[in-house]
């Protein structure tokens, strides 16, 4: 599988991260794209980049481009991955993906349309060890899944003007750390929940500062998701079962997670490692576009469905909309 030529919309602190993962494969990155060429030429000169845009139409209207990598804040995602895909480039871009599914779908249309690859850089979604741990749960060894508990809290400074409270950036916990939550129960759930449940506390913004989530599929497979803008919580995901559960902390890029059985017995599960986590995410859009299909991006869809669906619950519409 031949690598693909990779730029990269957006320098900042997880393109660090990316072009770090690029480098751990024997990698070079095509070329970079920043509002600010200062920021940009630093950034190409600490990771051996060839060329340095501040136009991004005409980054993404170079033809050595294959895919790029959209790490700007997610109210940008849309107009960005649009344009990408009307050039021909696969994409992978950072969480959320879109900030609502009318957005997502119009994108699916035009991915289609063009025969490219969309990917979210959802790091749990590649990690190995959720698919180690979704083949156990689908043995039937552990019974029947019968609930998730998840739990994501952190504190951010409260401040109107950044980006987590800023509702014309598209601010608030459900887009920006939810998304993570609401990605781990969907990979376990085996469909997609159709009784939802939720309270908010709202910021003085407006946006979500924190909330709770109760989801419910047909299987009576249920969802209990707590989130916090405001607040330190663990990043932990429970799966539960008839026989025992399996705890997973630190949850968005996990290597280890601890099976519980229902006689008291334990033991620990691993497998892939954290600091691959971009790697993971690098590998599988090569081999999506070499295949010429996502077969997790209907993971992708549901979440941004409960998410919009949770907005509108909420009452909360961001300004652009």
């Amino acid at each position: 599988m031949k690598p693909l030529t990779w730029a990269i919309i957006g320098p900042g602190a997880i393109a660090q991260q990316f072009a770090a993962a690029q480098g751990a494969l024997g990698r070079k990155i095509y070329a970079v794209g920043a509002r600010s060429r200062e920021k940009g030429e630093a950034f190409a000169q600490r990771y051996g980049i060839e060329r340095v845009f501040d136009d991004i139409p005409q980054l993404l209207a170079d033809p050595q481009i294959d895919a790029v990598y959209i790490s700007t804040p997610h109210a940008s995602h849309f107009s960005w991955m649009k344009q990408a895909l009307e050039q021909g480039k696969h994409l992978l871009v950072e969480k959320a993906i879109t900030v609502s599914s009318s957005e997502l779908n119009a994108i699916n249309r035009l991915a289609a349309e063009k025969k490219l690859i969309v990917a979210e850089a959802m790091t749990l979604f590649h990690m190995p060890l959720f698919h180690q741990l979704k083949r156990l749960i689908e043995s039937g060894k552990l019974g029947k899944l019968k609930m998730i508990q998840v739990s994501f809290g952190t504190v951010k400074e409260a401040d109107l003007n950044n980006r987590f409270f800023n509702p014309a950036l598209a601010g608030g916990a459900l887009l920006d750390i939810g998304t993570y939550a609401l990605s781990f129960a969907r990979f376990f759930m085996s469909e997609q929940p159709n009784q939802l449940f939720t309270t908010v506390s709202k910021f003085s913004s407006g946006v979500d500062e924190q909330c709770g989530i109760l989801l419910q599929n047909t299987q009576n497979e249920m969802a209990a998701i707590s989130l916090a803008f405001r607040a330190k919580m663990p990043k932990r995901g429970i799966v539960a079962c008839e026989r025992g559960f399996i705890t997973v902390d630190d949850f968005p890029r996990a290597q280890r997670a601890q099976l519980s059985w229902a006689d008291g017995a334990t033991e620990t599960i691993e497998a892939g490692e954290t600091d691959r986590a971009l790697q993971y995410e690098i590998l599988a859009l090569e081999k999506y576009a070499a295949e010429g299909a996502n077969p997790l991006h209907y993971l992708t869809n549901d979440v941004v469905a409960l998410m919009t669906d949770i907005r509108q619950r909420w009452g909360i519409r961001f300004p652009f909309e």
